[in-house]
């Protein structure tokens, strides 16, 4: 069975309705990046902190996967498919991709504030109870933290992420400008004669040297372009 992995960024949920980061009017643009998403502004302001994430947790148990996650998942069926996303939020898994690695974090997600990457200390929230009250400590007895990768702070997924694109036999990017590192690196562990597609409305730049196909749509109407090309 072929191997694709594919790469996904704020693009591939913004058509349910999440609010980007990046993009004019985002999140950035109301809230001070280095306030809610950084080491610094975490022990600065805790409750800050907790209290955006409360509200990003709300906001996202209230949409729902759309067309281009559905799609993606469904290429399981054909398909050893790997999703290795920049994006915090499970509309991957809710749609049914069996095999999501979070390069960022879990939003449904907490964790001690002295070891993060403990799962021992991790706990995953529900639709149900997604608010954490600030204050709220770990079993370690550290303040409990979202489960973000911080602006700084390393990113563990990266080595499994890197290996299951040395793997890949079909290579799939949509919605993400690659501009942010490491995650836009990726591409570079792709072997050359690999089939590269890149799913973006917006022009994206990219330094790989073989032919990527572009196709300029949203992610759902993209993955239902890529869908039929890999039929043929």
């Amino acid at each position: 069975m072929k191997k694709i992995v594919i790469l996904t960024g704020a693009g591939m949920s913004a058509e349910s309705g999440l609010s980007t980061f990046r993009d004019a009017g985002g999140l950035w643009d109301k809230y001070p990046v280095r306030q809610v998403a950084s080491h610094e502004g975490w022990i600065a302001n805790p409750k800050l902190v907790t209290e955006f994430y409360n509200i990003r947790r709300k906001e996202l148990v209230g949409v729902k996967p759309n067309k281009g996650h559905i799609l993606v998942a469904e290429l399981e069926k054909e398909y050893d498919v790997t999703v290795v996303t920049q994006n915090v939020d499970n509309l991957h898994e809710r749609a049914g991709s069996s095999k999501v690695i979070h390069l960022h974090g879990e939003l449904m997600k907490v964790c001690s504030s002295n070891d993060p990457d403990n799962p021992k200390m991790q706990r995953t929230l529900t639709a149900e109870n997604c608010i954490v009250e600030p204050g709220t400590k770990a079993e370690d007895g550290s303040l409990l933290r979202p489960f973000i990768v911080f602006f700084g702070e390393s990113v563990p997924m990266i080595e499994p992420a890197m290996e299951r694109c040395m793997e890949a036999d079909i290579f799939i990017i949509i919605g993400t400008s690659l501009n942010v590192y490491p995650a836009a690196g990726l591409i570079r562990y792709v072997r050359p004669e690999v089939p590269v597609y890149l799913i973006d409305p917006n022009p994206v730049e990219t330094t790989r040297r073989n032919r990527i196909t572009y196709i300029q749509k949203g992610a759902s109407e993209g993955m239902k372009e890529l869908t039929e090309i890999l039929k043929k």
